[in-house]
């Protein structure tokens, strides 16, 4: 399989089957560069993360998460044919055709939202192929190339990610959250739907300026920062 070549000031690192997100945790706390991409590249699943070192507070840092999102939304959306329909769920989730075909997990060096963190890392874990032919049984779940993108290259769409992923990135440091609130927005899965996240259920209203979730339950609205979704890798 061909290497991905990334932009400038990104360097890559094959995990070598090894899992993406904790290794570039790993190195992150190591005091790597960042700009770091880790990445595994197997028959069935496209794995990789991206390090970043903020320059301002988790609590707006975490945006990294959609906008990584919203990159990877670009670049599929470059790639596929253009009946593909690619769209995000708040708290991670990718989904192709309706179908949930991967997902963004997000770490950082701390949980403080005040604090700056001294990394954040980005992982992306995307389903190639589905476990079996026999997809009856998980009707909710899908592959790329049970979707019609067959011809999307793995390292190829990993390199896009980047791409575009930079692109936003550049935009979020020029124009802040508001244009990312919109792209987001745009491609956003479960709007004005019943959902479940971080252990509450509410209907998906929108989002506060942080790109938290807006969600309310009867006449009740509350808010769940993006910050909940910190996890710790695997």
């Amino acid at each position: 399989m061909t290497q991905p070549v990334f932009p400038p000031l990104f360097t890559g690192l094959d995990a070598d089957g090894a899992d993406p997100f904790a290794l570039a945790c790993a190195q992150a706390k190591g005091v790597c560069d960042a700009g770091l991409v880790t990445y595994d590249l197997a028959h069935d699943r496209l794995r990789a993360a991206i390090v970043f070192a903020p320059e301002v507070p988790l609590r707006q840092a975490a945006s990294m998460l959609p906008l990584c999102g919203v990159g990877f939304q670009n670049a599929l959306g470059a790639l596929a044919p253009p009946e593909v329909a690619v769209h995000l769920g708040w708290d991670g989730g990718i989904y192709v055709n309706g179908g949930l075909c991967g997902a963004l997990s997000i770490a950082a060096s701390g949980r403080d939202p005040e604090a700056v963190p001294d990394w954040l890392v980005v992982g992306l874990s995307l389903n190639l192929w589905p476990p079996s032919d026999d997809t009856g049984h998980t009707p909710d779940a899908t592959a790329l190339y049970a979707e019609g993108c067959g011809d999307v290259d793995a390292p190829r769409l990993l390199e896009a990610w980047v791409r575009h992923t930079l692109v936003a990135l550049n935009d979020w440091a020029e124009d802040g959250t508001a244009r990312l609130h919109a792209n987001w927005l745009g491609v956003a899965h479960g709007r004005d739907t019943e959902v479940t996240v971080a252990g509450q259920r509410g209907t998906f209203v929108g989002l506060d300026e942080n790109l938290g979730l807006l969600l309310k339950s009867g006449d009740h609205s509350h808010l769940i920062p993006l910050t909940a979704l910190l996890t710790e890798p695997a």
